[in-house]
C-alpha cells in the first residue's frame, strides 16, 4: 500500500473513531482536518461534496470521504478513505452491540446518550454557521437559503429535491442577474 493510500486510510479512520452522531456531526471534524490542517479541499469543495453526498445513496460522511480520497489518489484513494472512515465504526458497533443489550436500561447509560445527543446538536449547529458564512453571501444566495429553509419546514421532501431545485435556482437567478446588468 502506498504512503498516500495509507495516509488517507489513517486520517479517515481517526475521524471515524472520534465522531458521534452521524455524517452531519462529522462536518466540523472534516472542516478542521481536511480543509484547515491538510488542505486536501477548500471549504467550497467540502460544501459541494456534502451537497452531492446528501443526494447520493449512503451516509454523507462516507460519501464525502470517498470523494476526497478519489480526488487525492484516484479510485484506490476513494476506497482507502472510505475503508478508513467505516473501519472504526465497524469495530465499535461490534463491541457496543455485544454490550448494549445488557446495559441499555441503566440510567447512567441513557443519560450519557442524552448528553451526547445535545453535544452533537451544538457541533452540527456550529458547522452550519461556518458553512453559511461561506455560502450565503449575496441577495441570490439569501433568497435560495430562505426558500429552502421554508420549504424544508413546510414540505416533507427528500433533500435531493432541495439540492436539485437550489442548483436550478442558482443558475436561473444568476442568469437573471447577468441580464439586468
Amino acid at each position: 500500500m502506498s504512503r498516500e493510500l495509507w495516509t488517507l486510510f489513517v486520517t479517515f479512520a481517526k475521524m471515524g473513531a472520534i465522531t458521534f452522531g452521524g455524517g452531519m456531526a462529522m462536518l466540523p471534524i472534516l472542516q478542521r482536518e481536511i480543509v484547515y490542517l491538510r488542505h486536501w479541499a477548500t471549504e467550497e469543495e467540502l460544501i459541494d461534496y456534502y451537497a452531492i453526498g446528501q443526494c447520493t445513496p449512503g451516509i454523507i460522511a462516507i460519501n464525502t470521504s470517498t470523494f476526497i480520497g478519489q480526488k487525492r489518489a484516484g479510485i484506490l484513494g476513494g476506497i482507502a478513505a472510505t475503508l478508513g472512515m467505516v473501519f472504526p465504526s465497524l469495530v465499535i458497533i461490534s463491541l457496543v452491540a455485544g454490550l448494549i443489550t445488557n446495559f441499555a436500561d441503566l440510567p447512567v447509560v441513557r443519560n450519557a446518550f442524552a448528553g451526547i445527543q445535545v453535544c452533537v446538536c451544538v457541533l452540527i449547529f456550529n458547522a452550519t454557521l461556518k458553512l453559511m458564512k461561506k455560502s450565503v453571501i449575496d441577495h441570490r444566495t439569501v433568497l435560495i437559503f430562505a426558500l429552502v429553509l421554508a420549504g424544508s419546514v413546510v414540505f416533507n421532501l427528500s433533500p435531493v429535491w432541495f439540492v436539485l431545485l437550489s442548483g436550478a435556482a442558482g443558475v436561473v437567478l444568476k442568469n437573471l442577474e447577468a441580464r439586468g446588468t
